[in-house]
């Protein structure tokens, strides 16, 4: 399964050795890569957020999402650290120079920065489309899902080795198929909870939507209205104007229907640019209908997938329990031909010392 969305793009990528805390002395560090391997930053820009992501071959062994309430630690002149919630570790990276990890350090800092101003731009964002009281007098709506594209960055970095690196031995075996297996559950439950939240904007993007389109269908109404009105003021005027005794009073009346006349255009004049506004509306909460919809995708994939994983898993948990029983039957069948061996060797000791009695009674 791929680290990355196919919104994901990477902007800045370098070279460490990678490392994460031990879980049960929370003290000792323990080497997740045998060399030095590609930590890249990622920006997903469907969702707005910044990933660290490193891989191993085809294992995700940094999968950390930038927040910014974190903090990156330099603890030595080529080490950094810094401690990730949600995935309840805290990941080491050790660098081949100094040069690097300051190199490393600032690109945190201004993703981190990135991604506080993203989340306060999405949040004033969500209380605006979720506050119709608080809408302009055009009846904008602002999309929380609108993406900051950040600058691409140039590749760099090494393959040299680091100077800084903690002593501990790796377990290969089953355990990595078994932690491969265990990312597929969370992943869906990732998926879920983006699906969830977008769900809730789309109820809140519809209801706003149904209020947009009465108010179209209101105003519609209201500029025929205008527009007859407008039409009959016109004949009024042409009729005064062609009545040959014409008084004060009906001049009076004429500039009094002239100065209508010029409110109401200015009205319908209003009254069609906010149409053209809830056109663009309407046009961005299409997207967000496509959006919705390719994470739904995206979420039966995830799901199918883990049911695969789940029924190779349950395979291979068969397979193991019959290598087990063959075992178990095969030393079972030992300790019986042991047993066998050792009477058949008792009765050839008590037949050579019978057979050497004899000798000795009949010599």
């Amino acid at each position: 399964m791929s680290s990355t969305t196919m919104g994901e793009q990477p902007i800045y990528s370098t070279r460490a050795h990678v490392f994460q805390i031990d879980p049960n002395t929370k003290k000792n560090w323990l080497p997740t890569s045998k060399h030095a391997v590609t930590v890249s930053y990622f920006y997903d820009s469907t969702r707005n957020v910044y990933r660290i992501i490193s891989l191993d071959g085809t294992k995700a062994i940094i999968n950390s999402t930038i927040s910014p309430n974190m903090t990156f630690t330099k603890t030595s002149q080529k080490f950094g650290q810094w401690a990730d919630s949600r995935a309840n570790t805290v990941y080491g990276l050790g660098f081949s120079t100094e040069h690097h990890l300051a190199k490393f350090a600032e690109k945190f800092a201004e993703y981190k920065e990135a991604a506080r101003l993203a989340k306060e731009k999405s949040q004033e964002k969500m209380e605006m489309a979720t506050s119709p009281s608080q809408e302009s007098p055009g009846g904008e709506l602002s999309s929380p899902l609108t993406p900051v594209t950040p600058p691409m960055e140039n590749i760099n970095g090494t393959d040299e080795i680091c100077d800084t690196t903690p002593n501990s031995d790796t377990l290969p075996g089953p355990a990595q198929n078994a932690l491969a297996f265990a990312h597929s559950p969370a992943m869906t439950k990732h998926w879920e909870a983006e699906l969830e939240a977008l769900k809730g904007n789309n109820a809140k993007l519809t209801a706003a939507l149904l209020e947009s389109t009465a108010n179209v269908k209101q105003w519609k109404q209201q500029l025929a209205a205008y527009q007859e009105e407008a039409e009959r003021l016109h004949k009024r005027v042409t009729e005064l104007e062609c009545q040959s005794n014409q008084t004060p009073v009906i001049k009076s009346q004429k500039t009094e229907l002239n100065q209508t006349i010029e409110e109401l255009e200015n009205t319908l004049r209003d009254k069609e640019e906010e149409m053209e506004k809830l056109k663009e509306e309407l046009e961005n909460m299409n997207d967000l209908m496509e959006q919705k919809d390719t994470l739904t995708q995206k979420l039966e994939e995830t799901e199918l997938r883990s049911r695969v994983l789940e029924e190779q898993l349950a395979g291979a948990e068969q397979r193991l329990e019959e290598n087990q029983e063959e075992q178990e039957n095969f030393r079972k069948s030992l300790r019986t031909l042991l047993e066998l061996l050792d009477g058949k060797i008792f009765e050839l000791t008590e037949l050579r010392d019978t057979l050497a009695r004899l000798i000795e009674e009949a010599s």
